[in-house]
Formats: C-alpha cells, sequence, structure tokens
C-alpha cells in the first residue's frame, strides 16, 4: 500500500487535538516533578542517614528499570494494596516519579557547583535557611540546569507516549485507532511522530530563548 500524503494531512487535525492531552499531562508532570525534586534536594543536603538511604534506593528502582514497567506497576500492582488509580493518574504518578529522580539527580549534581561562600555570607549576615535557599541558592541552581530541565521535558513529553499502552486516549492511542480502522498504519504513525517532533522542537526553542535571556541578564 503506497505512502499517500493526502491521507497523512486529513488524520493530522485529530492527531493535533489529541495531542493537548499530552501536553497538559506533560504541563503537570514537569511542575510536579520539579517541585518534588526541589524538595528532594533540600532534604538530601540535611544529611539524615535513614533518608537518604532510602532515597538512594528508590533512586536506584527507577534508574534501574524501564519506565514502562514502571507505569505498569502504578496502574496494575498499586490497586492491589488499595491504591486504585486511573489510568491518567497512574500515568502521573509513575512519569513523575521518574522524572523527580532525574531532575533531583541533576540538580544534585550542580548543587556542588555553587560557591560555598555566598552561602555562608548570606548566613553571615543573618538569613535563615529558608530565605538562602530561596534567595541564593535554588536561583543559580535552577539557571545552571535550564538545559537539562529542557531535555527532561521532551522525555516527559515522549514519555506521556506510553500512557497509551493503558488505555490513555492520546496522540499515540489515536493513531493506533485510525490505522485499525484504516489499515494505513504509516501514515497515521508518521503523523504522530510529526506532532511529537513539533512539540518538542516548542519546547527547545522556548528553552533555548530563556537560556539566552537569562545569559544576558547574567551579563
Amino acid at each position: 500500500m503506497a505512502f499517500q500524503l493526502a491521507y497523512l494531512w486529513s488524520v493530522l487535525p485529530k492527531l493535533v487535538a489529541a495531542s493537548l492531552i499530552n501536553l497538559q499531562l506533560a504541563l503537570l508532570i514537569a511542575l510536579i516533578a520539579l517541585v518534588a525534586a526541589t524538595l528532594l534536594t533540600i532534604v538530601r543536603v540535611m544529611k539524615i542517614r535513614a533518608i537518604n538511604m532510602s532515597i538512594n534506593l528508590v533512586i536506584s528502582l527507577v534508574r534501574g528499570t524501564p519506565l514502562l514497567i514502571q507505569i505498569f506497576i502504578c496502574y496494575y500492582v498499586l490497586p492491589s494494596i488499595g491504591l486504585d488509580l486511573s489510568p491518567i493518574q497512574a500515568g502521573v504518578l509513575a512519569i513523575s516519579i521518574n522524572s523527580t529522580i532525574f531532575i533531583a539527580e541533576t540538580m544534585r549534581g550542580s548543587l556542588q557547583t555553587i560557591d560555598p561562600g555566598q552561602i555562608e555570607a548570606a548566613t553571615a549576615l543573618g538569613l535563615a535557611r529558608g530565605p538562602i535557599w530561596h534567595r541564593v541558592i535554588l536561583p543559580q541552581l535552577f539557571r545552571q540546569i535550564l538545559p537539562m530541565l529542557v531535555n527532561e521535558m521532551t522525555v516527559i513529553v515522549k514519555g506521556t507516549a506510553l500512557l497509551s499502552v493503558i488505555t490513555v486516549i492520546d496522540v499515540l492511542r489515536t493513531a493506533q485507532q485510525i490505522a485499525s480502522a484504516s489499515f494505513r498504519p504509516f501514515e497515521t504513525l508518521i503523523g504522530a511522530a510529526i506532532v511529537f517532533l513539533f512539540i518538542n522542537t516548542v519546547f527547545i526553542v522556548l528553552g533555548s530563548a530563556l537560556e539566552h535571556r537569562l545569559a544576558g541578564r547574567g551579563a
């Protein structure tokens, strides 16, 4: 069956409409992950042995297992212990945990590059721990990891496509449904790829613009 560009164009509106689910989920997951990773980083700096050991165990489990398995655990396993989640809730939970771990590890590495003299100076001025994090550490930390955050955002967007396996009606699920009805998987899957490529390109461009703007202010 020959590739038909006209059919590709005909299915793109449906795929674009379905992509709103991916976009909304990706933005929500990114917000949750960033907040959770920031809190996790602050907790790890406190160097409470038992807590840090538990965090390191979770990090090892998350980094050492595929995201798809983590999604299956949240959707199929958690109900057995009384936590019955909808497909979207399970997907958001799984990808948020996964992204939180990777962002927290990035923040931990970048935190070591911040001059400790600034923290000592802020302490000498009488600032409490909260204001030091809010005014001194976090602004520099977020500026340093911005390129990694943009990259993680694209990973999150692509990760939302995996939610189609637990019946979330997103771009990929919609493409599969169209392909099953039309027997034209080539055009529909190419269309889904184009939609994901466009979304991630927008995030990359916006992230690059923000990075240059912050660099200009720093200069």
